[in-house]
């Protein structure tokens, strides 16, 4: 192992066995809670796994909120996501989680909540709206906030990976052992992690595409995501074939000089239009005009037996809580 790796995974060890022994100790808030994390460093699909939790959530007429640290962000404070805000004000994922939750539910909407401190975000909306189910983003790693149900979506790179800050592990295969269920597509592995919980919840990714774009444009696909690959073999999936590709650094904020270059490979391999993700749409903000006609394509996830999943997680909250 690479001496940087082995030197963050002595850290990350040494912190969870304190946690593991109680010498760290955990909050809890007054409602459950139900993390959506990951091993790696992003790129899993927490941000529509999470819309698609909430969304089998709001069927069974379960009140929930979404406690999230705000990547990107400007500040630390706690502040509900407010759907005219920034992605500088709140982060990308937040905002975009905001407005999914306000357009399917436009009366008394789920409220996201983003502030560094997540136990004292709980607190706030529990303060503000009662105690509900709280969804935690990003939390796996986050063990200072107790949870009642860990979820880990994998990647199917993941179990080749190394630890930080050489490869994307956060922290070892092993960690997995924590988490209650898993998410993976049918591309990832199960057999080559070391470990696996008692749950393995397989999704079905997929992109939608806007009907105004033409499958025979010319196109250039750009965006800052973590695994910008996967965005690309997803629009040639779907029969387009992007003239040239542009990726920038996961949750980028646009900036003049960016659109200049974009709009400079727009210009030189021909495009007729851009395609982006949602993500990268949001951040693009006033810019987006300069880059028309752009078009944002929707990734979504689809969960196999998501009635039957959503029980498990009721049973074990409800013992749990019990």
């Amino acid at each position: 192992m690479n001496p940087l790796s082995a030197l963050f995974g002595a850290g990350v060890a040494t912190r969870n066995a304190m946690f593991d022994r109680s010498l760290l100790k955990q909050q809890r808030l007054r409602g459950p809670v139900v993390s959506v994390g990951n091993l790696c460093v992003g790129g899993t699909g927490k941000t529509p796994f999470t819309q698609l939790l909430g969304d089998l959530l709001m069927q069974r007429e379960i009140d929930f909120d979404v406690l999230s640290r705000g990547y990107g962000r400007e500040s630390t404070e706690i502040k509900i996501v407010e759907l005219d805000g920034s992605p500088n004000e709140f982060g990308d994922e937040p905002l975009l989680l905001a407005k999914y939750f306000a357009a399917k539910k436009p009366e008394n909407p789920p409220r996201v909540i983003v502030g560094a401190d997540r136990y004292e975000a709980g607190r706030f909306a529990e303060q503000k709206f009662g105690p509900r189910l709280h969804l935690l983003d990003d939390g796996f790693q986050h063990r200072g906030l107790a949870r009642d149900f860990d979820i880990v979506l994998l990647a199917p790179d993941d179990a080749d990976q190394v630890l930080l800050p050489v490869g994307r592990l956060r922290e070892p295969l092993t960690a997995l052992k924590r988490a209650h269920a898993v998410v993976a597509t049918d591309e990832v592995k199960i057999e080559a992690f070391p470990v696996m919980p008692p749950l393995v919840w397989r999704v079905e990714r997929d992109i939608a595409l806007p009907e105004q774009l033409s499958r025979n444009a010319r196109v250039l696909a750009f965006c800052a995501i973590a695994r910008p690959h996967r965005f690309f073999t997803d629009l040639r999936r779907h029969g387009l074939e992007p003239v040239a590709e542009l990726t920038f650094r996961d949750h980028h904020r646009y900036s003049a000089a960016d659109i200049e270059k974009i709009v400079r490979e727009i210009s030189s391999s021909r495009a007729d239009c851009c395609v982006t993700t949602i993500k990268d749409m949001m951040n693009l903000g006033e810019l987006v005009h300069r880059l028309a006609p752009i078009y944002a394509v929707r990734l979504s996830l689809k969960l196999r037996d998501a009635d039957a999943a959503l029980d498990e997680i009721i049973k074990i909250i409800e013992r749990r809580q019990g």
